[in-house]
């Protein structure tokens, strides 16, 4: 849901796609082919939140700030599931994993990785090109062409599904369990990251 805060409405590119139990309120801009999960909270009421073209904050993620601070989320920023963001700027093509915390005026430089689990603590500077691990996170060694198509992939997966959400998420009512739960489930259109295509 949308939520106006001090006359101040989000804004929302109609090419993203920002699911009915996830909380976006305030001064915050988004741009195009985004997704934000079920859960997420996205709160622009002190401050400004802004993210760049396709960028996901995953389920139950929140972003927030003090009071005049603008969190900023670069191109193809990818924040997984329960992370949480507090004042801080992720660089472009970041991933910032599972239940991870970037505290406030962390600079994450283009291209890093931060490990689930991971707390960035306040104002650090993270290079570009940097894999952070660990509580408090530090910095383990260099992101790799390798590690950066991987993620590259993942998000682009992202990137696709606000369309596909558009046209074809749908809320039901519940149903009665089937017989053969087998025959119930269709073949995946997705496949594994590694998997030939």
């Amino acid at each position: 849901m949308l939520y106006e805060f001090k006359g101040i409405k989000p804004v929302v590119h109609e090419s993203s796609f920002v699911h009915p139990q996830a909380a976006v309120t305030g001064n915050v801009i988004i741009g195009k082919n985004c997704y934000i999960g079920p859960g997420a909270a996205l709160r622009g009421d002190w401050g400004q939140i802004i993210l760049e073209d396709g960028c996901n904050v995953q389920e139950n993620c929140t972003i927030h700030m003090f009071p005049g601070i603008t969190v900023l989320l670069k191109e193809g920023a990818h924040i997984g599931h329960g992370a949480i963001i507090h004042g801080a700027t992720i660089g472009k093509n970041c991933l910032v994993g599972m239940n991870a915390v970037i505290m406030d005026n962390v600079q994450l430089g283009d291209e890093s990785i931060v490990g689930a689990l991971t707390l960035v603590k306040e104002a650090e500077i993270i290079p570009p090109r940097s894999l952070v691990v660990g509580n408090p996170g530090k910095i383990i060694k260099q992101v790799s062409d390798e590690m950066i198509s991987w993620k590259t992939e993942g998000t682009a997966l992202y990137q696709q599904l606000p369309a596909e959400c558009h046209t074809s998420l749908k809320i039901v009512g519940s149903h009665s369990m089937p017989e053969n739960l087998n025959n119930t489930m269709p073949d995946s259109a997705y496949k594994s990251w590694k998997q030939d295509k």
